[in-house]
């Protein structure tokens, strides 16, 4: 794995918390600064300077991050420190530990503090934007779709938000599925400067879909033929997004052959790599079972190759033979918490076992005209 050089950033200028005077008793806690600073993305510091004319008895850090999630979720950080009539103190929240928030993710913190007498303080909640302020990002907007980027012109971005586009309206008319709320696209101009924005990413890492929170980050370079890929990369990771949008539930969720074959069918055709593991799998009449590939896919790279391009041949003859009203009604079954096999059979009237003998021999058969 590639080491990552962590610069300090500060996500944004000191916010100070105004203390309300309807939350203040008199001569109960006062809040005289509240700050919050990111060495990105790594972690987070939350300070705090408070006085009171009794010691400061108990200071609490409360915050909700913001993203699709199934209940509003208050975390509470108790803070350490000795009383006093005056305190400064910090808590620090280390990324490295539990994952970290993608650029353009906030989140809203505030604080509750106690006197010796008795008497509480509740701040305002003050809400903090999550930035990478390595790079200097343009941006354009075009419907719910905001595109960020740092290298390259404007015809760079241009033409990657008419992917965005492109596969927006693909999308639509294959599944009937469409963008629910507002999604971010942060463009890296490689994949080091993507992978030094994540907390230990794999060396392979070159996109990502941070479905919970709206935001997309890939690395793509200026050249065309980076451009290309970039573009193919767009359209997969909207995908995902957009279609977690649609079938977010509390209780399931799908398959890997449909999320991952709609992403690749969003892309186009297949690329040779897949085509290649098709054909050596036709040869020697082993092809991996649809219920097999409804679990994350394998490790080994040949074996995942073939994953993906059995996962595009499953999604596009379902779309092919039963047509865009019955994938959106799947995706439908699914938001509702729908086990595979028995969403299969509510929309198409076979399970997985039954899809997989129906793709096979209608992909023999388009092999053998």
């Amino acid at each position: 794995m590639k080491k990552i050089a962590l610069l300090t950033l500060v996500i944004c200028s000191l916010l100070v918390l105004l203390v309300p005077g309807v939350a203040q008793a008199a001569g109960g806690p006062a809040v005289s600064n509240s700050s919050a600073q990111m060495n990105f993305p790594a972690s987070l510091t939350f300070n705090i300077s408070v006085g009171s004319d009794v010691s400061i008895t108990d200071i609490r850090l409360h915050y909700i991050v913001n993203r699709l999630e199934f209940a509003r979720v208050v975390s509470e950080v108790y803070l350490t420190f000795t009383p006093s009539s005056k305190v400064t103190t910090s808590w620090v929240w280390d990324m490295r530990k539990t994952g970290g928030m993608p650029p353009g993710s906030s989140l809203d913190y505030w604080w509750t503090v106690t006197d010796a007498g008795g008497k509480t303080l509740e701040t305002a909640p003050a809400r903090l934007q999550i930035k990478d302020n390595r790079y200097i990002w343009h941006s354009l907007t075009r419907g719910q779709v905001t595109l960020y980027w740092y290298k390259g012109d404007d015809a760079f971005a241009g033409e990657l938000m008419d992917a965005v586009d492109s596969a927006l309206t693909n999308m639509a008319a294959n599944t009937g599925a469409e963008i629910e709320s507002p999604v971010s696209f942060y463009i890296y101009a490689s994949s080091a400067d993507l992978q030094g924005s994540m907390i230990f990413p794999q060396d392979w890492t070159g996109g990502v879909s941070y479905t919970e929170y709206g935001v997309i980050a890939i690395g793509i370079g200026t050249s065309q033929s980076e451009i290309d890929w970039g573009k193919k990369t767009v359209a997969h990771e909207l995908t995902h997004l957009v279609i977690h949008q649609v079938t977010f539930n509390p209780y399931n969720g799908l398959p890997t052959w449909l999320d991952e074959g709609l992403a690749m069918v969003s892309e186009g055709a297949l690329d040779a790599q897949f085509t290649t593991a098709l054909s050596s799998a036709e040869m020697k009449n082993k092809f991996t079972s649809v219920r097999s590939i409804a679990s994350p896919f394998s490790a080994y790279g040949g074996e995942s190759v073939l994953d993906y391009a059995e996962s595009y041949e499953v999604v596009k003859y379902l779309i092919d033979t039963y047509g865009q009203p019955k994938m959106f009604e799947l995706l439908s079954t699914f938001e509702q918490g729908s086990g595979y096999d028995e969403a299969l059979n509510k929309v198409y009237g076979f399970d997985m076992d039954g899809l997989n003998t129906r793709w096979l021999a209608s992909f023999k058969g388009a092999l053998v005209k």
